[in-house]
């Protein structure tokens, strides 16, 4: 073993140069791979995060009919309990691996400023829970959360630009009630938001759901109920037994109860991208590998006199096929090693700042939950997967010119000139 490193060594430094530059390729591919992977998972779970905080929650329960007026925020098929929503939200708060329940109205509303007419869309929640459950009071970036009881508002940064409206000013706004008639209503201004997700910015408001009740005629009615688990791998245990609390009910069947996977959208596209990306990771390398292929079969064929004398003198063809697989696995190894070190240098910085693509996402409708801002996830297990996935894949990729050098017969190769 010893006597092949040294050998393969001293062949690897006749070139320096041709060596160096494939290197560089596993290096630069390893390196791509690990930052990819981990943008790729900073990007999935914020979109996970965000779309459980801000739509699905890790269980969602709303009415079999408003699934289907949803993109119209119907205020009349509500959620159905069996005994009052209180009662209903309790019992689910009793359910193993559920960690917080919370409801919400979600309704359309509109102002007019001197210029135009803007739509809006409007949230009652309960002010508490929202802010256990999601991130929005670290987006508050002036005043502060709404509170029960009181007619106030929160809107987003650009929402008020719009609006020409400050934190502690008023505004009206006009929207339908349950009944499908017009009113309105005038809120304090008490808090800014400034989020990474453009609804929250241009689109959304904040009212206490006690309030929004009141104005909307919903009394103790919600538009849908969100639970949120321990962990997101527990919903699918969570969402049966929710179902199980309206059999043999006089509500059997009226309600829809759907873990985040289940509701469609963006979820379950980012599920089957996860394993799209992996095979993109393997392509990657496999690209640079064609460097190492095209050196190696050039070594073999400035070698060609050297392998017959080798075999000549002895040398099993097996060895020869060893000998080159081990120069492979030298350039495969140390290109591995250094890009895998850089790709985690670059991870663990983008990891603290964050890749801003706020211009890019200029041209998106607010309804998609996608934030400007991707933190790429830094961790050891992916730089171990860029390392071993560089240094498996070419050490592979160096069978074929290591094969053709074994498969040389002694005298044809020293008939070589």
């Amino acid at each position: 073993m010893k006597y092949f490193l040294k050998l393969a060594y001293k062949n690897l430094s006749r070139h320096k140069l041709r060596t160096i530059i494939s290197i560089s390729a596993i290096v630069f591919a390893v390196m791509i791979v690990i930052f990819a992977r981990g943008f790729i998972l900073g990007m999935v779970n914020s979109s996970y995060n965000d779309y459980i905080q801000y739509d699905t929650g890790h269980v969602k329960i709303i009415d079999k009919d408003y699934q289907l007026e949803g993109r119209v925020l119907s205020l009349t098929e509500n959620v159905n309990s069996y005994n009052g929503i209180n009662n209903l939200l309790e019992d689910i708060q009793k359910i193993e691996h559920v960690e917080n329940v919370t409801t919400r109205i979600k309704f359309g509303a509109f102002t007019t400023t001197e210029d135009e007419l803007i739509n809006m869309m409007g949230w009652g929640v309960d002010p508490q829970k929202e802010v256990e459950i999601t991130n929005i009071g670290n987006q508050i970036v002036e005043g502060r959360m709404v509170e029960m009881g009181n007619m106030e508002i929160l809107m987003g940064v650009k929402l008020l630009d719009k609006l020409n409206k400050e934190v502690g000013e008023k505004v009206t706004l006009v929207f339908n009630n349950s009944f499908n008639s017009f009113n309105g209503a005038t809120f304090k201004i008490v808090g800014k938001i400034n989020s990474g997700l453009k609804m929250l910015n241009e689109t959304l408001f904040y009212l206490p759901i006690d309030q929004t009740q009141r104005l909307l005629l919903m009394d103790h009615e919600v538009t849908e109920v969100l639970v949120f688990a321990d962990h997101r791998r527990n919903a699918e245990r969570i969402a049966p037994q929710i179902r199980e609390l309206f059999n043999n009910t006089e509500i059997e069947g009226q309600n829809i109860v759907m873990s985040y996977k289940e509701t469609g959208g963006l979820i379950g596209w980012l599920e089957m991208a996860k394993t799209v990306y992996n095979f993109i990771y393997i392509f990657l390398v496999v690209l640079s590998s064609f460097v190492i292929i095209n050196t190696m079969i050039m070594i073999v064929n400035e070698r060609t006199k050297e392998i017959g004398m080798m075999s000549a003198l002895g040398l099993e063809k097996n060895e020869i096929l060893y000998l080159f697989l081990i120069e492979g696995a030298i350039m495969g190894g140390l290109g591995s090693f250094i890009g895998s070190i850089l790709g985690g240098v670059l991870t663990n910085i983008l990891s603290r700042i964050g890749i801003n693509f706020g211009s890019a996402l200029e041209g998106f409708s607010s309804d998609l939950l996608f934030s400007s801002t991707i933190y790429p996830v830094f961790t050891i297990n992916n730089i171990l997967f860029g390392f071993i996935l560089g240094l498996v894949v070419v050490t592979i990729a160096c069978v074929i010119p290591a094969r053709r050098a074994a498969k040389l017969e002694p005298t044809d190769a020293l008939r070589e000139i």
